[in-house]
């Protein structure tokens, strides 16, 4: 199959829009026909192994080899929290040096970020030049994949999950990850920055072949029934992004210390040509100013100085970088970076509301966010809420009581006067289409059951200190805003638990419903 992709348009694709494109989607939350593909399968069958394999095979069927990725000079960056900031912080870096002109061989012309989740519309996955590609080139492309899988085969034999061929689609996260390949190829972007969905090795991004530079941000606890319980398993999953005879780096992982040694042990065993420490008090002094808020984001920012610097030179954008001092271009892009859900502010002055805002959702994450809020907040005169959910994790009380400790029990921390629970539902009518998930319980959705949970799980914190804060449980996101707006100001509301809540939240501020 040619790997020239005018060659795959179907003339159906023009007809077929957005709207199309996402109702097609999201019936690859729940792919009935991959998994049961997927059942059929024996126990000893290596599973992860099985779906990696997938990607290589669905890539093959669109007319490309991993080594055409190549050309994408291609950035991959994994770890538990602060992957998809690290990606931010680069590509805002990296727009430095964008140069429009094609003369000029050794330049960045195109830069093309994928990350996930979304937060308001699944085209933020898929960004271009710093903006997510349009609904228009979405649709596009989009059908150009579905229509090529539709329409080819899988030897039966190798791979049954994918049987029959033109009925099973690879999931959502597969689906896209995929369809990024694409986008990225045909619109002839030359530098390409992946965030890891989740872990590493069996990853849906782990198909590239020879990246200019790896990275790993902090790691935690987290998906351990992929990863394994422990940080060892899991420092060992997120390693297998690495690649033979490129360089890697690794944050200085405070938390856990000894993921840096089983780094080490695996960069030679993968054959990296080298693994370098990142500690941000050796790049970034405190007088150098982030776009995003959170002391905790100089870590972030410090790995993207060092990514951004390696992938320039291997480009020969730069001949050099002096990391002692860092160039101007290096100093703007961290200022100007944004990343919208992560320690965001928005104040509505109108209404004297004042929104802390952070998709925080592992125990690590939660401990930094809860901490941000804690400092931002402690000399804030006015009324405190807490708006929370966590819908698919089963730690999620676990999540609440660390949350507790910190923002209420920890010294500068203070009681909430409400605390509201709500599902990820945007609006009382449904969901936006982008933001349909069909990966949660129906009934445990319908039933308010895991609000219901966490509301119980805060009253009984709350017994040690002899107080009963009013518990507010909501259907949907839309119903919770009502309700802070209809405090008296001001009011201070932090926003935390999950992003899938952050990008509903977000949503409904933006008033447009479907």
């Amino acid at each position: 199959m040619s790997s020239d992709p005018s060659m795959r348009v179907s003339p159906a694709t023009l007809t077929r829009t957005y709207k199309d494109a996402i109702n097609a989607l999201n019936t690859l939350q729940s792919n009935f026909a991959s998994i049961e593909a997927t059942k059929k399968l024996g126990p000893n069958v290596d599973k992860n192994k099985l779906s990696i394999n997938e990607v290589y095979e669905y890539t093959r069927r669109l007319g490309y080899k991993p080594a055409d990725f190549n050309r994408l000079n291609l950035i991959h960056v994994t770890g538990t929290k602060g992957k998809g900031s690290t990606c931010a912080f680069t590509e805002s870096i990296l727009q430095q040096y964008r140069n429009t002109s094609t003369s000029n061989s050794n330049s960045i012309t195109k830069i093309g970020l994928f990350t996930s989740p979304h937060l308001k519309t699944v085209r933020e996955r898929l960004r271009i030049n710093g903006s997510p590609i349009d609904e228009t080139k979405f649709a596009k492309y989009f059908f150009e994949v579905w229509d090529t899988l539709s329409t080819t085969e899988s030897d039966p034999e190798e791979f049954p999950t994918l049987q029959p061929s033109s009925q099973v689609k690879p999931m959502y996260f597969k689906y896209l990850t995929i369809l990024s390949f694409h986008v990225f190829m045909s619109e002839g972007v030359d530098t390409a920055i992946y965030e890891v969905g989740v872990g590493g090795t069996y990853d849906s991004t782990n198909i590239i072949d020879q990246p200019t530079v790896c990275a790993i941000s902090s790691l935690g606890i987290d998906h351990t029934f992929m990863l394994g319980t422990t940080i060892e398993s899991i420092t060992w999953n997120k390693t297998g992004i690495f690649k033979k005879g490129s360089p890697a780096f690794i944050s200085s992982q405070r938390e856990y210390p000894q993921a840096i040694g089983i780094a080490q042990e695996r960069a030679k065993e993968l054959g990296v040509s080298s693994l370098t420490v990142v500690n941000a008090n050796d790049i970034l002094p405190q007088s150098v100013k982030l776009g995003l808020a959170g002391d905790f984001q100089r870590e972030n920012a410090a790995l993207a100085v060092e990514i951004a610097a390696t992938h320039l030179k291997k480009l020969g954008v730069l001949s050099d970088v002096n990391l002692k001092e860092l160039p101007e271009k290096f100093l703007t892009g961290l200022a100007n970076t944004k990343w919208d859900g992560r320690c965001q502010v928005i104040n509505d002055e109108s209404k004297q509301i004042e929104w802390f805002i952070d998709g925080a959702h592992t125990l690590e994450s939660i401990n930094v966010g809860s901490t941000w809020f804690k400092d931002v907040s402690s000399k804030k005169s006015g009324t405190r809420v807490l708006l929370f959910n966590q819908q698919n994790r089963e730690n999620a009380t676990d999540l609440l009581a660390k949350l507790y400790k910190i923002s209420v029990e920890s010294e500068g921390g203070a009681p909430f006067d409400h605390v509201i629970f709500t599902t990820n539902v945007t609006w009382s009518s449904g969901y936006n289409a982008d933001l349909v998930s069909l990966n949660t319980s129906k009934e445990q959705v319908d039933k308010l059951i895991i609000q219901k949970e966490l509301s119980e799980a805060w009253k009984n914190l709350e017994q040690d200190i002899g107080r009963t804060t009013p518990s507010h449980i909501f259907a949907d996101i839309e119903s919770g805003v009502k309700f802070v707006d209809s405090i008296e100001g001001p009011v201070q509301v932090f926003v935390c638990g999950s992003l899938h809540l952050v990008g509903g939240l977000l949503v409904v501020f933006d008033g447009k419903e479907e």
